[in-house]
């Protein structure tokens, strides 16, 4: 094996940590001596073991002049476990391999100057773009602060989403709401509208065996969410949070009671204001966002520029209907310069229907 194959082996290790430990990365690590992997582990759970420490714990000679394959800088600060350079510089590793430097503030590449200094030979930017794509929600978290912003939504080939009487089930076949489910377990939430939940009444879990159900959030104005919403009833289960601008005590007391956690937010063109309320959801270590809602809520993320990336299931049906509801509601762009523009889309066949996952780029002429 090579120095490329090892870390493709640390990427495999990472993803298998996907949905558990955030608002930590996907971490894998390889240990190699005289050409045979003589350890391997990944960070499997949040709070746990770093990949490193969890690769170190499982060699099966010693790891004296072995060397490290890791797809992220190890850290040199104390979190929820020790400095994984401690572990690194007592274990007698000569030699490191890395594939993306640790974008925290810090860390500032402290982790490859402190092996350094301790005589470590360290070889950098590895398999970096494939290793910097694994933990796109991390660096955007750890450097803004923030979630890392999902919308996603299902459509027919004419781009309805549901008929003209408001039916959506099903738009797409099992193997792309597989897919979704899989989506919300990746993530750390996932957020609607009201509307949804008066109209769909979701219970917004995963169902993929082994899954971890994603918080839920749902942006509620001013407090129309039935006490009796499956999201309400089963909130002390599975946490769900009810983002408002209603200040009254009275208005919220029946969510608390029920379980649900209430965070205030201010208005923005009479709607909750999207911006705050990512900030206040990045406080509580919630570093992504899955939005499912309907077109109302899909236009107010896209106006506030807080969706990161956009992913559209698409069906081949048509629907049809003037009076049919498309994906994106709101008033839309009077000029098709000033469109959101995607870039960097990637297509995916799932059975008969296709997933086009796009990055979303933002202008100054949408300000």
């Amino acid at each position: 094996m090579i120095q490329h194959d090892y870390m493709k082996r640390a990427i495999k290790l990472a993803k298998a940590g996907c949905g558990f430990v955030n608002p930590n990365p996907m971490v894998g690590a390889v240990i190699v001596k005289n050409g045979e992997i003589i350890g391997e582990g990944y960070h499997r759970k949040y709070g746990e073991l770093h990949a490193e420490r969890d690769a170190l714990n499982n060699c099966i000679t010693s790891p004296k002049e072995a060397t490290l394959y890791v797809t992220l800088e190890p850290c040199c600060h104390y979190g929820k476990t020790p400095p994984c350079t401690d572990a690194i510089l007592k274990s007698g590793i000569k030699k490191v391999v890395i594939g993306s430097c640790d974008p925290n503030p810090i860390m500032q590449e402290k982790g490859i100057a402190l092996l350094r200094k301790h005589g470590i030979k360290v070889i950098e930017h590895v398999l970096e773009e494939e290793c910097n794509k694994l933990n796109e929600v991390f660096f955007h978290y750890i450097t803004t602060n923030t979630p890392y912003v999902i919308m996603k939504y299902a459509m027919t080939m004419d781009g309805k989403i549901a008929t003209h009487c408001g039916k959506s089930k099903w738009i797409t076949g099992e193997l792309a709401r597989e897919h979704v489910h899989r989506q919300r377990h990746k993530y750390s939430s996932i957020m609607v509208g009201v509307k949804t939940v008066l109209v769909d009444d979701p219970l917004l879990t995963c169902r993929v065996e082994n899954g971890k159900n994603p918080i839920r959030i749902i942006c509620d104005t001013n407090l129309r969410t039935p006490l009796n919403a499956k999201v309400i009833t089963t909130a002390k289960a599975i946490k769900t949070i009810i983002a408002t601008a209603s200040t009254s005590v009275l208005e919220q007391r029946p969510y608390w009671q029920a379980g649900c956690e209430v965070i205030t937010v201010p208005k923005r063109n009479g709607h909750l204001d999207l911006k705050k309320l990512m900030k206040k959801l990045g406080t509580q270590e919630i570093d992504s966002v899955l939005i499912e809602g309907g077109g109302a809520l899909h236009w107010s993320a896209l106006q506030s520029q807080i969706v990161n990336k956009h992913c559209c299931y698409i069906a081949p049906k048509l629907f049809g209907g003037e009076q049919a509801k498309t994906p994106i509601a709101g008033i839309g762009i009077e000029n098709p310069d000033h469109a959101f523009f995607l870039k960097n889309s990637k297509v995916l066949q799932l059975g008969d229907d296709f997933l086009i996952e796009s990055e979303v780029q933002y202008s100054c002429l949408q300000e």
